[in-house]
């Protein structure tokens, strides 16, 4: 599920994340769920409302390294072109 971050073009933090759902870009996007909850809930709803596949269940850890960055992700998004 992580490997598709390491060969699809994605967007890391959640700024970048909600950039990318304000403009349909994030195909899917990917929430920790031991990031700070008043982010993921944000996110979530954005992605209910777009209609984008949401994935939880990874830990900041595993996602900044599936991201290829040396800190933890709260979130992350693979996206368009």
């Amino acid at each position: 599920m992580l490997t598709q971050l390491s060969t699809q073009p994605k967007v890391v933090g959640a700024k970048q994340v909600k950039r990318a759902l304000e403009a349909g870009k994030a195909v899917k996007v990917f929430l920790c769920d031991d990031a700070d909850p008043r982010i993921i809930q944000e996110l979530a709803a954005q992605c209910e409302a777009k209609g984008v596949e949401q994935v939880r269940g990874v830990s900041m850890k595993a996602l900044g390294k599936a991201c290829g960055i040396s800190v933890g992700a709260a979130v992350a998004a693979i996206i368009t072109g």
